[in-house]
């Protein structure tokens, strides 16, 4: 059981796993929370034959098509079991469930051999375009990113942020449309308190229903991803430009798990 203790400061609101690196995914009621994060999140991911680099909306310049692409596993994964496969959907609406018919669509349709994988690559890299926007570490540029060992994740296992977040982004340019769908997060909590709250919560642990403890290791920098267009949503670089602006870059915060266990939407969430 997780602790009891704590100040709880909202709750699960929605629960993402993103079964493709870079494609959309699904929206969970509840969910397995391993030691690696959400079961089944980032397990597969699209890699470029040609450079062997993994492929990522993070340069959208080479892969625009990316978030009109969904990924559902056929099955619910289970732990310590073989992955189920997924299934792919394109912008046509055409579903794909053998690999190799994935394969060789995708390829067609970014004009560069793909392949899909569920093991990253030795030194598994990235791509990312910064756009022209004063205050990040690079503009206008395309730069190699490195990624941790053996996973096709970015930067850490499990990424969190607050409704509270979001609401204040929104406040700050209200000609924008700050949806959820943008930041990708694996975990939205509920939350009134203004401003963006999980700033403070970096370093401490947070308990998650009965089970799960997460330790929060750092904010999420953001990037060009949460500019791009997808269904629903226009290409916006003031997006970025806002978090940019007024939070360092940063929108919610990464973690890592402490105690694994079962997730369900509306769990309260606490601050050890």
């Amino acid at each position: 059981m997780a602790e009891t203790k704590g100040k709880v400061v909202g709750s699960l609101a929605r629960v993402f796993r993103y079964p493709v690196k870079s494609m959309v995914g699904e929206e969970l009621e509840q969910v397995e929370v391993t030691k690696t994060g959400i079961l089944g999140d980032r397990a597969y991911a699209l890699v470029d034959q040609e450079s062997g680099k993994v492929v990522s909306a993070k340069n959208p310049r080479k892969w625009s098509n990316l978030f009109g692409i969904t990924a559902t596993f056929t099955q619910p994964p289970q732990a310590n079991q073989a992955l189920p496969n997924v299934r792919i959907t394109l912008p046509s609406g055409e579903q794909l469930d053998r690999v190799e018919d994935v394969n060789e669509r995708l390829s067609n349709l970014f004009d560069r051999q793909v392949e899909l994988l569920s093991a990253a690559p030795q030194k598994p890299a990235l791509e990312e375009y910064w756009p022209d926007i004063e205050g990040l570490d690079h503009r206008d540029a395309v730069t190699d990113e490195g990624m941790p060992a053996d996973t096709f994740f970015d930067c850490a296992t499990l990424h969190l942020m607050t409704t509270a977040t979001l609401d204040r982004l929104q406040e700050l340019y209200a000609e924008g449309t700050f949806d959820v769908r943008r930041f990708r997060p694996n975990l939205l909590v509920n939350s009134d308190s203004g401003g963006f709250p999980e700033n403070e919560w970096v370093g401490r642990r947070v308990a998650i229903g009965d089970d799960v403890i997460i330790k929060i290791t750092g904010p999420c920098p953001r990037c060009v991803m949460t500019t791009i267009a997808q269904p629903g949503l226009d290409k916006d670089p003031l997006i970025l430009r806002t978090a940019v602006q007024h939070n360092g870059g940063n929108a919610g915060v990464y973690a890592a798990v402490i105690q694994g266990g079962q997730i369900r939407q509306d769990d309260p969430v606490a601050v050890l």
